[in-house]
């Protein structure tokens, strides 16, 4: 095991950590409203995911210090840009990570998925609620009329 691969893991699982902690903290402020309501659930089996190689690599699984650290936006509008923002960010760490642990197949499938899952499923639903919100029908605070759908998360 290389030092390059446990500050991969590390990083996946605090990236995973904040946007389950923002997604939360969304919910806390301003209600069960979609698409955060799916996706926090989904932050939480990407962390899931993420457990089993700490342990087949015998690594400590970092705390999550980020329910205490995070700022909510002031509004929901605000809160799924955000979102986008955050799902972005998230396929570029991953495509450098994946780089990263080019020599660890298990590492490379969990971040493959995880990162397929953001962009097919949590992109594509922040920004059906950041063009919900721009066409001002947002007054739902932010519900959509179907269940958002997760793939294989």
């Amino acid at each position: 095991m290389t030092d390059e691969l446990e500050n991969a893991l590390i990083e996946a699982i605090e990236d995973e950590y904040k946007a389950q902690a923002t997604y939360a903290k969304v919910i806390q402020t301003f209600g069960d409203i979609r698409p955060f309501i799916n996706i926090v659930e989904a932050e939480g089996r990407h962390i899931e995911a993420l457990l089993p190689l700490f342990k087949k690599y015998d690594l400590n699984v970092p705390q999550d210090s980020w329910p205490n650290r995070i700022e909510v936006p002031e509004s929901i509008q605000q809160a799924c840009q955000a979102g986008v923002e955050a799902e972005i960010e998230n396929a570029e760490m991953y495509n450098r990570l994946l780089t990263a642990t080019i020599n660890y197949n298990d590492v490379q499938e969990v971040f493959k998925n995880l990162q397929r899952a953001s962009q097919e499923n949590h992109l594509t639903a922040f920004q059906r609620c950041v063009e919900r919100g721009s066409a001002g029908n947002n007054s739902s605070g932010g519900h959509g009329k179907g269940k958002h759908r997760h793939g294989r998360t």
